[in-house]
């Protein structure tokens, strides 16, 4: 149960002056409290002697009201420091996360779902940070707190009546700890459910328009219902042992004020007590109360971090598997790009999605890289971006291995526009900005004039300042695209990546974006894969892929005469536009 103390070891060590200051400030505070009852029971035997004078009385409130004073600014400070540690954790723990998710590859997000990470990154953190807090609050007044108060019991009034009022609490530890068991198991698997069904809002929220494109809304709504009907059980199931605490608690408590008023009340009859002392005796089994039931809560608390903190440290050790180079290679610009027999294979996949592809490019080339859908494309660029480990072959920049060069270097060298354009739920400047944080609105509008955007701009209700919603959701397909390839052209990479980047504007609007790309990067390698022929027909070599394997390439006039799948495919898109 204490187990998470030591996994967060680290973070006590650190801020240990924080919590000694804490801790002993709240057993001050605690030590401070237990000595108004004592003025109390003062009080009440000075009355029932006749012994009591203005005198006493004046001394005594106005000690109580100084206590009352010291208490509360010592409360104040071990409140702050204690509770601003917690928040300081989850802080921590939560940039922890944030950090660690930003160094993954692909093989990290195949495992993880999005909701699920969410959950760690919230509730999860929640329930730790509670442990940093409320949790250590609830060990030193379950422990110190109630030591102090028993001794107080024992040794000012009634040893003999002390250990009788206490007899309840052995049973109290031993229910506390089947509790506690329980409580762990059930919220480790109501946290999992919650991230499931964060997974499954942030899927309906992203393909809303799919939903209502296939009249899907009811199937949607059936399916969530059924995963809150989900997270619904397994938190009652959490909610069954957690309603046991509180009224196991009060019956174990009622058991020690009945033997307390009862023993008791035979020792002021047999004038062993007096009757301040009853009183105080009372107040402070009162007191033992919070005590007491700060054990289950302390359980409960534990549980739920040790539970949570599984989960966190679950995430956290998964070791990314592209790294950086232990001794990095430093070059300053991109000469050429080889690659030289590359074969890969995904990690969930049963064949090789490249197979010993070759190619080289020199700085300044416009490559086009065609083929079916599924040949390979995508994953070359990927490879080229080193997103994914085993590879198999060598690929060369400036003829270092690319897995000898600085995984930073080599992204800061690229400007990625994948098939899918994320669009962050920001405005258009924002979104740009992305690429360029510098960028002025001067520059920004230049290269949406480049993306061929400048125009949408104009009648958009707030121009650059327009909000593009979730995922871009107010923007349409072509929209997304030009604002992507924006963000792109203002980082004025080294090397340019259009992944299918020009798929959902018409043919006009590609061949304008086409031509300021051939006039703004003359210099610099820019590679382009795509479905329709004509985005490529420019590029200074083309290779055609066919389940992976390089099976034609050169220059467009050149495949044009090889009588294969490009000419064919070429002709054929030829034909259709005319059509159209």
């Amino acid at each position: 149960m204490f187990q998470i103390f030591i996994k967060l070891s680290w973070f006590f060590k650190h801020y240990w002056k924080r919590y000694l200051f804490a801790i002993i400030s709240l057993i001050i505070a605690s030590a401070i409290g237990l000595i108004p009852p004592k003025l109390v029971g003062t009080i009440i035997d000075h009355i029932q002697f006749e012994t009591l004078t203005m005198q006493i009385l004046v001394a005594v409130i106005i000690g109580y009201f100084l206590l009352l004073i010291i208490h509360y600014i010592i409360s104040y400070l071990w409140d702050y420091t204690l509770f601003g540690g917690a928040v300081i954790l989850e802080r921590w723990m939560r940039s922890k996360l944030m950090n660690h998710f930003l160094t993954m590859t692909p093989t990290f997000f195949s495992k993880y779902r999005t909701g699920d990470l969410m959950a760690r990154s919230t509730n999860d953190l929640k329930a730790i940070s509670q442990t940093a807090g409320f949790g250590v609050l609830t060990l030193v007044d379950s422990s110190i707190f109630m030591l102090m108060i028993i001794a107080v019991m024992g040794f000012t009034i009634n040893w003999p009546l002390t250990i009788a009022a206490l007899l309840p609490l052995p049973v109290m530890a031993i229910v506390m700890n089947i509790y506690g068991g329980a409580i762990h198991r059930r919220f480790t698997e109501a946290q999992a459910a919650f991230g499931n069904m964060n997974n499954e809002v942030l899927e309906s929220i992203r393909g809303i328009r799919v939903t209502r494109a296939f009249v899907q809304e009811q199937q949607e709504i059936n399916n969530f219902e059924k995963m809150t009907e989900k997270v619904y059980q397994k938190n009652l199931e959490v909610a069954k042992i957690d309603a046991l605490f509180e009224p196991t608690m009060k019956i174990l408590v009622g058991l020690s004020y009945t033997i307390g008023i009862g023993y008791g009340a035979f020792f002021v009859f047999d004038n062993k007590l007096t009757l301040g002392d009853l009183v105080t005796f009372n107040v402070y089994l009162g007191m033992l109360i919070w005590p007491m039931f700060a054990v289950g809560e302390l359980i409960n608390i534990l549980q739920r971090g040790n539970a949570s903190l599984d989960r966190v440290n679950h995430t956290l050790a998964y070791e990314a598997d592209v790294m950086d180079p232990q001794i990095p290679k430093n070059i300053d610009r991109v000469q050429t790009i080889k690659f030289d027999q590359i074969s890969f294979q995904y990690p969930e996949a049963s064949s090789l999605q490249l197979c010993n592809v070759n190619l080289n490019v020199k700085a300044g080339q416009t490559i086009g890289i065609v083929g079916k859908t599924g040949a390979g494309k995508t994953t070359l660029f990927k490879l080229l971006l080193r997103q994914y480990p085993d590879v198999q072959g060598n690929i060369l920049i400036s003829d270092e291995d690319i897995e000898d060069i600085p995984l930073g270097k080599i992204r800061d060298w690229i400007g990625y526009v994948p098939q899918d354009q994320m669009m962050f739920s920001k405005t258009i400047r924002e979104n740009i900005q992305f690429g360029n944080p510098e960028a002025t609105d001067k520059e920004i509008m230049r290269v949406l004039d480049l993306a061929h955007f400048a125009m949408d701009i104009d009648v958009l209700p707030k121009g650059l300042d327009t909000q593009v919603g979730e995922s871009g959701i107010t923007l349409s397909g072509g929209q997304k695209q030009r604002v992507a390839l924006a963000r792109a052209f203002i980082k004025d990479p080294e090397i340019l990546i259009l992944d299918d980047s020009l798929s959902a504007v018409d043919g006009k609007t590609e061949a304008t974006i086409l031509s300021h790309l051939k006039t703004e990067r003359r210099n610099k390698t820019t590679f382009i894969a795509a479905h329709r022929l004509s985005a490529v027909s420019h590029a200074d070599h083309i290779i055609v892929l066919d389940h992976g394997c390089v099976v034609e390439e050169g220059t467009h006039d050149q495949l044009m005469s090889q009588q294969g799948w490009y000419q064919g495919q070429y002709q054929q898109q030829q034909m259709e536009d005319k059509e159209v």
